[in-house]
């Protein structure tokens, strides 16, 4: 159970090639284009590119035309995407090492297991899996994702047994469901 009254639903990127951005979402994370075109605005039309990874959504991402080339800070601090398991994120893995976009930085956080790289236009992506343990968070440590998954998990959990505020993520949810007043 989630928070009455909204639901996040989507996010959108300003793009300085749109069509390069528009092939990677689609080629290498599987996203479709549901819609596209021009919108007209008081600077000229903008072009969208609509794009989900889900049919019961018109648009997870929509990418729009009009990101200045010459901008030095990409304020988008990052996108995640949520993996299924953790054979899925090992696909990804391999998959995003074939396009070279930026240097990829496998971690764990201890309640979670994530790699970390730049889209064509230097918007920082994760990719991940939940585990089923919390750990009091910031926390990144490096991972090895050429590991077998029996490996990879228990160095996981040997890891995150070590770390402060270690607790089963059930018990977490709990906690977390009470502050929010969703119990």
């Amino acid at each position: 159970m989630s928070r009455p009254g909204l639901t996040f639903s989507h996010f959108g990127i300003f793009c300085v090639d749109l069509p390069r951005m528009e092939d990677f979402y689609v080629r290498v994370l599987d996203f479709t284009v549901t819609d596209k075109g021009a919108l007209p605005t008081p600077n000229g039309p903008r072009q969208l590119t609509f794009l989900s990874r889900n049919p019961d959504e018109h648009h997870q991402i929509v990418l729009a035309s009009g990101r200045p080339a010459d901008i030095d800070f990409n304020v988008i601090n990052q996108l995640s995407f949520k993996a299924d398991s953790l054979d899925t994120l090992k696909t990804m893995y391999r998959r995003v090492q074939q396009e070279a976009t930026g240097q990829m930085n496998p971690v764990t956080h201890g309640n979670s297991l994530s790699i970390y790289l730049p889209d064509p236009e230097g918007n920082r992506l994760e990719f991940y899996i939940d585990l089923p343990w919390y750990v009091l968070q910031p926390l990144a440590a490096p991972l090895d994702l050429e590991a077998d998954n029996a490996e990879i998990m228990a160095m996981a959990e040997h890891h995150a047994r070590a770390l402060p505020g270690f607790k089963s993520r059930a018990q977490w949810r709990s906690e977390m469901a009470e502050r929010m007043g969703v119990a």
